[in-house]
């Protein structure tokens, strides 16, 4: 971010509006929507500050501006209309050291104006860093029809019961209430009118502790999609924002949690290749100990927590526990890879039996198990196949596939650096130290029932 967004108190502060014509009461009808102290600086003013002006809603100062006029102020627009004018304004105010946000000239701000969805006391401000205002002012549009009318309303009761909570409730007890109330029936009735009927529910449920609550513990085991933040799931993204502690492992991209509560607790759990500082029984042992000291925990996996994620493992630690959990299912490396690939995992006529397979099994002899499920019509999704890609390549040659199967790479795919190559079996090896292909990789091996003759060089495409 090259700004910071912040709210920022208004009550009784002054802020300096330079400027008298339609741009400078554009910038006056955005604070008026504030407490703040408004003085307008312009010879004249346009009819709607004059009239501003005559009901003392502004303060106008109509002689020459001097440096004097920017003390104290805790913002200032400059906001004239002419860019030359507007640029000398700009000087003197930053000589005594004001923020100053100029009228389309966004080089010269300390300051940019958002775009505002206000539901007081519920604001949310919009901002593109000046680079596509239209942008902004669509996000909002869209903001508005989500957000109903009277939320404002229901979060400033909410505010106002908060102390009555906070006096009777527990903090998970409290967490729990309010996301009843902003999801359940207390939001549901408020938005249909009923802001007394709301008000008693929400008065009854902290008095006698009845709403809709977690009692003790419970995990989640959340796949985190391929990498990028977009691909998670609207429930992975809940769950993450109901979380007091995350388990996350190595390949988890920052975006991803940043989705979650900022309070929440993060514990790095990952695990890399001959390097286990977290082996599956001390992870599955913290599982079970956050649980039981009443946390709601994710356990965040890379792709989906049901394939080759070692989820077996956790969930039958918390079913002996009788710790509740759910699977939250994530899209797959390889469903993220073929995606990539601009194709499909399964292609009627072409390739209608998919097996998901992995580079390395717990049993060295059942490394190549996959090789008997090969035949026309199938394609094998190699997981993490790039340490075994030798053994891979020669299985294929040994059996007498390598002029019937293609070999398709994606390493790291939806992401930023993401590569995808496109090989025979004989250049598979070549090709991945060529290009310095690396985990976490896909190897698609398809054997068409069309069959087309293998290409034999290389395809290589870098993001």
């Amino acid at each position: 971010m090259k700004t910071f967004p912040m709210f920022l108190q208004t009550q009784g502060r002054r802020v300096i509006i330079a400027g008298g014509g339609e741009q400078a009461a554009q910038k006056c009808r955005l604070i008026l929507k504030t407490e703040a102290a408004i003085t307008v600086l312009a010879p004249t003013l346009e009819p709607e500050l004059a009239g501003l002006c005559a009901e003392g809603r502004i303060v106008w100062r109509p002689g020459p501006i001097t440096p004097d006029d920017f003390q104290d102020a805790m913002l200032v627009f400059v906001a004239t209309g002419c860019p030359a004018t507007d640029v000398c304004l700009h000087g003197l105010a930053k000589s005594v050291g004001a923020t100053v946000n100029v009228v389309d000239q966004p080089h010269l701000c300390d300051a940019l104006t958002p775009s505002i969805v206000d539901r007081s006391p519920v604001v949310v401000a919009i901002g593109t860093e000046g680079t596509a205002p239209v942008l902004a002012r669509q996000i909002k549009t869209r903001l508005e029809e989500i957000l109903e009318p009277r939320l404002g309303d229901l979060a400033a009761l909410a505010g106002r019961l908060r102390s009555r909570a906070n006096a009777r409730l527990a903090p998970r007890a409290r967490r729990d209430l309010w996301r009843w109330v902003f999801t359940g029936p207390p939001r549901n009735t408020h938005a249909q009118g009923g802001e007394r009927e709301a008000a008693q529910m929400i008065k009854a449920a902290i008095d006698t502790e009845t709403f809709d609550q977690e009692r003790g513990g419970s995990v989640a085991l959340v796949g985190a999609g391929s990498g990028a933040a977009d691909l998670i799931t609207l429930r992975g993204v809940q769950r993450l924002q109901e979380a007091d502690i995350i388990f996350y492992d190595r390949l988890i991209a920052p975006d991803v949690l940043d989705l979650a509560r900022r309070d929440a607790e993060r514990v790095y759990v990952g695990k890399s290749p001959g390097c286990h500082h977290w082996p599956q029984h001390k992870i599955t042992g913290v599982l079970v100990t956050a649980a039981r000291q009443g946390k709601r925990v994710v356990r965040l996996k890379c792709g989906d927590p049901g394939v080759f994620a070692r989820g077996v493992e956790e969930a039958d630690a918390l079913k002996a526990a009788n710790i509740p959990f759910e699977i939250v299912p994530g899209v797959t490396a390889a469903s993220a890879a073929s995606a990539a690939l601009g194709g499909f995992l399964t292609e009627r006529g072409t390739c209608d039996t998919l097996v998901l397979a992995t580079g390395r099994s717990e049993a060295a002899d059942q490394d190549h198990a996959w090789l008997d499920a090969l035949r026309p019509g199938t394609r094998v999704a190699v997981y993490m196949g790039v340490g075994a890609s030798a053994k891979i390549a020669q299985g294929l040659i040994d059996a007498g596939l390598d002029d019937h199967i293609t070999v398709d790479i994606v390493s790291r795919a939806q992401q930023k650096d993401q590569v995808i190559a496109r090989c025979s079996a004989r250049t598979l090896v070549q090709t991945i130290a060529e290009n310095d292909i690396s985990n976490p990789a896909i190897l698609f091996l398809t054997w068409p029932r069309s069959m087309v003759a293998v290409q034999e060089c290389d395809v290589v495409v870098r993001m």
